[in-house]
């Protein structure tokens, strides 16, 4: 089975704020879906977080080496253009491309052998997973508001994440953990994502080590990106004495660059997006290793429905997985499959079983945010 086309397909119109301080605005384009169409007719999907036109211009590079191919061996091919493009890639929009192919092809080689991509990446440790509810901080009465909303849907985790926590004063950021405690009551989980990959991070060790353990004290589970991504010393130095948890890694790409956090122990919890890594494939090396020096593993994503669907199928196959983000509320999650993902009772997803990555985008519902597709054949 062969590749023969492929299509970008870049989300606007319900772009959700990220937290920069620059603000957002709806129209801009900050995810892209990739299309893969093969000479037997079988189509894969695929999600990268990068723009369209950055996606458009790495698959200009990558579309000679991938033209032909074959449509159901993503490991060697996406390492074939990995392997091939480090020059202008080794990171980046390039590998971000990468990652979106690889799903894809992992999506075609499920269906081609009508099973679920999990059983494809070694086999299911679980059939339902707790998601938590991914918002961004507030000022504490708005902040309520969208708590008591994602309690509504039935989440039994949330986290919190970047602005205005960390931006203004300790009692501050005290009183928005309090305010999110009171609101979600105990029987809710909590996670807090101080936002440390924002440009200039002012805060250091020290800062996130009290604010570690304000947090601890209110029982949250994990504390996201409290330094800047690149600062392994003193991720080393914070998972060595915070009472909660230290997360952090989705800003990484490539298999390579997790190896000096998995091997120093610089996190309790490592967060490879599949959108932005390598895809599925380098996602599943990461975690094996990572489970091999006892990390544990939480995939990031700031998601569409596509990307939840591969976190959900890639922590089905991972031994010790537990949860899985779920951006709320988001238009490129609820609104272009045929079906929605729907939160049970008891606060968990269930892991689609049907060939590939199990969901099936309507075009109808797609149009609205990808009014023109771009393509290669």
């Amino acid at each position: 089975m062969k590749i023969v086309a492929l299509e970008v397909c870049p989300l606007t119109g319900a772009t959700v704020d990220g937290g920069w301080p620059q603000g957002h605005e709806p129209q801009e384009n900050l995810h892209a879906l990739l299309l893969v169409r093969t000479d037997q007719g079988i189509v894969g999907w695929g999600s990268c977080y990068t723009s369209g036109k950055l996606v458009t211009g790495a698959i200009q590079l990558l579309w000679p080496l991938l033209k032909g191919e074959s449509a159901v061996e993503p490991e060697r091919v996406t390492e074939k253009l990995r392997q091939s493009s480090f020059w202008q890639g080794r990171g980046g929009s390039v590998e971000h491309a990468i990652s979106g192919i690889d799903i894809a092809l992992w999506d075609v080689m499920g269906k081609a052998c009508s099973q679920p991509v999990s059983r494809l990446l070694g086999g299911n440790y679980r059939e339902k997973i707790k998601p938590y509810g991914s918002i961004l901080f507030d000022e504490p009465e708005p902040l309520k508001r969208t708590l008591e909303s994602v309690v509504a849907r039935g989440f039994k985790a949330i986290k919190l994440g970047w602005r205005p926590f960390g931006r203004r004063n300790r009692q501050f950021d005290e009183l928005l953990i309090r305010t999110a405690r009171k609101t979600v009551g105990d029987d809710v989980e909590l996670m807090v994502d101080a936002g440390g990959s924002e440009q200039f991070w002012p805060h250091g060790t020290n800062w996130a080590r009290n604010t570690a353990e304000m947090l601890a004290d209110f029982g949250v589970v994990w504390f996201e990106e409290a330094l800047p991504p690149d600062d392994l010393e003193g991720y080393i130095e914070l998972t060595r004495v915070s009472p909660v948890p230290i997360a952090t890694g989705e800003v990484l790409t490539r298999r390579q660059s997790f190896l000096p956090w998995i091997e120093r122990r610089a996190v309790d919890i490592l967060q490879p997006d599949c959108t932005k890594n390598g895809g599925l494939s380098e996602s599943r090396r990461i975690a094996w290793l990572a489970f091999d020096h006892n990390v544990q593993v939480v995939p990031h994503g700031w998601n569409t429905a596509l990307g939840l669907a591969a976190d959900l199928q890639f922590s089905a196959a991972v031994p010790v997985a537990r949860y899985v983000e779920y951006l709320t509320p988001c238009a490129y999650i609820d609104e272009i499959t045929t079906e929605p993902f729907e939160v049970d009772g008891e606060g968990l997803l269930s892991i689609p079983t049907r060939p590939g990555l199990g969901v099936e985008i309507d075009a109808d519902k797609l149009k609205r945010f990808c009014p023109e597709r771009i393509v290669f054949q």
